[in-house]
């Protein structure tokens, strides 16, 4: 005889806020390096040959930019409530993971007052608090909280009921 399977609550994967994809850099980067390349010819026209280096310097700095910035966009955390656990799985910019899992019944969501962009949320059980979220917008914050307060206590309800 198999066990039924648990309810989930909510199931949640949580990732950073991506504003330019992977061909709208290609295309950013192309039009910069034409601007760059056209004015670094007309100061080599002029005898000012070192700017098409510093130039090239520039277009470096911003591409390193850029890919560092699609870097960290890579972290993600992955949530998901049932009545018995709350199951966190994060995965970092560099590819490390790492797992938690707290019972339902001894977690709580707690979100720093007043909201502001360094008030974290945090899911704790006892002296232990995780953080998750870092990147979210203070009101994606404030929305996943509330989100995950309701879960947690419809999952609660579930283990204990009244």
């Amino acid at each position: 005889m198999t066990e039924p399977a648990e309810t989930i609550y909510l199931d949640a994967t949580l990732t950073p806020n991506r504003s330019l994809s992977e061909r709208g850099f290609a295309i950013g980067m192309a039009i910069v390096a034409v601007v760059f390349f056209l004015t670094g010819l007309m100061f080599w026209s002029m005898g000012a040959a070192p700017i098409l280096g510093f130039f090239g310097l520039d277009m470096v700095a911003i591409w390193l930019a850029f890919r560092l910035s699609f870097r960290q966009q890579r972290e993600q955390t992955h949530i998901t409530v049932t009545a018995r656990a709350i199951r966190m799985h994060h995965t970092d910019a560099r590819g490390r993971t790492r797992q938690a899992e707290v019972p339902t019944g001894f977690a709580r969501v707690e979100l720093d007052e007043p909201l502001t962009p360094a008030s974290w949320l945090r899911i704790e059980h006892g002296r232990t608090a995780w953080v998750i979220g870092r990147f979210l917008t203070v009101d994606e914050r404030k929305s996943f909280a509330a989100a995950l307060r309701k879960a947690l206590q419809a999952a609660r309800a579930e283990r204990l009921p009244a």
